[in-house]
C-alpha cells in the first residue's frame, strides 16, 4: 500500500511525539494551515518539505519514498518520565512560550517609542515646528 506523503509526515510527527501545534510553531505556520498539509490540502514545495523534514529530524527522501518508517523514535531523556511529569514539562514550556510573546509585544512597544522620539529629536534639530496635542484643559 502506497502512504501519501500527508500520511508520512503525520506519521513521522507522531512517532516523535509533537502535536500539530508544535509542527506548526517549528514551521512558523497557522495550526490550521499545518492541519491542511496533514490532510493533503496543501500543495508541498521541495522548500517546505525540507522544513518539515528538518523539523522531524528526518529526511526528504523518507518522506517522498515508500522507504519504511521507523517503529519507534524514543528520546533517551525521556525514557523514564511519566505521564504527568510530560505534561508538567509542556505546561512550562507553554507558560514560557507565553513570556517569550509578551517579551516580544513589549520589545516591539519600546521601539516605536524610541522610533518616535527620534523622529521628534530629528525635527526639532531640523527647525521643523512641532505640533502639540490639546490636553482638554
Amino acid at each position: 500500500m502506497k502512504t501519501s506523503i500527508a500520511e508520512k509526515i503525520r506519521l513521522n510527527r507522531l512517532q516523535r511525539g509533537l502535536s500539530q501545534e508544535n509542527m506548526a510553531s517549528l514551521l512558523h505556520l497557522s495550526t490550521t494551515a499545518y492541519g491542511d498539509i496533514e490532510r493533503g490540502k496543501t500543495d508541498l514545495t521541495i522548500a517546505r518539505l525540507t522544513q518539515i523534514a528538518d523539523a522531524l529530524d528526518s529526511s526528504l527522501l523518507t518522506l517522498l519514498t515508500d522507504e519504511a518508517i521507523p517503529a519507534q523514535v524514543v528520546d533517551e531523556k525521556f525514557v523514564d518520565l511519566t505521564n504527568h511529569e510530560l505534561e508538567t514539562l509542556r505546561l512550562i514550556n507553554e507558560k514560557q512560550q507565553i513570556e517569550l510573546d509578551k517579551l516580544r509585544l513589549e520589545a516591539d512597544y519600546w521601539k516605536r517609542k524610541y522610533d518616535e522620539r527620534i523622529a521628534f529629536e530629528l525635527a526639532r534639530a531640523m527647525g521643523v515646528e512641532q505640533k502639540r496635542e490639546r490636553i482638554g484643559f
